[in-house]
């Protein structure tokens, strides 16, 4: 028969209380509260003894029960498009130090660019009463979203707006940013430039594709229905509408990529061509400074920082019409962008 006498004791989920600490400290349960927050009025003896009971059994002070108190949980909520795109990487780190700066945790997921998913996101993180969320939206309509603002949930949309309701919005400027991507190719001689994008129905992609319509319409030139490709990032869509571009009886000598995504398929779809094809990419990728890619540059670190410190004001009491801040981009010019239309 084995001996259990001295099996230990699984707890798990059934952490040490305080009630637990002043037991094995042989004290009060007021006192355990007055060394655990620093409190005056305890021995150094006694204090010893508690903070010896506390590394014993591992108690950790329940900031959560402290705070509610207090009528504030000290988190936000970031829910993000895709935590795996290299774009959130920096936006997500930034929205986190200025929660840190100001005590304040971050919980974040990703929607997947589902407006289903994003919905029952956002909504799962106010059942836990975050104290504000700043959203990436995937949908159009944050209609759910009113019953929580007007429970006080600060709330910050942020790349892309909200859809039917006012609210905070931190944007990068899309439409000048394609704009001026695609009047760069056009300064290099290029008359037939093709546009590939995310799906339509995505604020980003419709303001770059009425950004690079804008380029082109200012240049007198015209937009040929072959030249447009909207849809999924996915690799083999965008691989199919490059190659389509290239193939056709008036092949395109550049190409406008509409995000970063898409930018990676156009390069790998591009190379080792006879002829080089010019192309600009909207977002920066890595290693785009050794392969020599030209694109129109976001800051998402400072976008999300604008939007963290823009929630941060409004829990801190800022009043005011929702505002919506636009970010300026930055051409990066690096050799793919400036190639020459071929002969022929």
């Amino acid at each position: 028969m084995a001996d259990t006498a001295h099996r230990p004791e699984h707890r798990y989920g059934n952490r040490p209380t305080m009630k637990d600490v002043a037991a094995k400290a042989g004290v009060g349960l007021k006192t355990v509260s007055r060394v655990v927050n620093g409190e005056p009025g305890v021995t150094p003896d006694t204090e010893r003894r508690v903070q010896e009971a506390i590394e014993v059994l591992g108690f950790r002070r329940n900031d959560s029960a402290r705070v509610l108190r207090k009528g504030r949980t000290a988190t936000v909520g970031l829910v993000l498009e895709d935590l795996a795109d290299p774009f959130y990487g920096p936006l997500s780190r930034a929205v986190e130090e200025v929660a840190r700066a100001h005590g304040a945790l971050l919980i974040n997921g990703s929607s997947a660019e589902d407006p289903d998913r994003e919905q029952e996101l956002a909504l799962a993180l106010c059942a836990r009463r975050v104290d504000g969320l700043i959203v990436i939206p995937a949908g159009d309509d944050h209609r759910y979203l009113e019953p929580e603002i007007r429970a006080g949930v600060a709330t910050v949309f942020v790349d892309r707006p909200a859809g039917r309701i006012d609210a905070d919005a931190v944007l990068s400027d899309s439409f000048g940013g394609a704009r001026e991507g695609t009047a760069h190719l056009i300064a290099h001689g290029h008359r037939r430039i093709g546009f590939v994008g995310d799906r339509p129905r995505i604020h980003t992609a419709s303001e770059r594709l009425r950004g690079y319509r804008a380029a082109m319409e200012d240049a007198g030139l015209p937009v040929r229905e072959e030249w447009v490709s909207l849809g999924s990032t996915d690799p083999e869509r965008v691989d199919a509408a490059v190659r389509g571009m290239l193939a056709a009886p008036e092949p395109v000598t550049a190409l406008f990529a509409g995000n970063n995504r898409v930018t990676v398929t156009a390069v790998r779809a591009l190379a080792g061509r006879a002829r080089p094809v010019a192309l600009v990419g909207f977002d920066d990728i890595e290693l785009a400074d050794l392969l020599g890619i030209t694109v129109i540059a976001q800051d998402a670190a400072a976008l999300g920082r604008t939007a963290a410190e823009r929630l941060f004001r409004r829990l801190e009491g800022a009043d005011g019409a929702p505002e919506r801040v636009v970010l300026g981009t930055t051409l990066l010019a690096r050799g793919s962008g400036e190639v020459a239309p071929s002969a022929g």
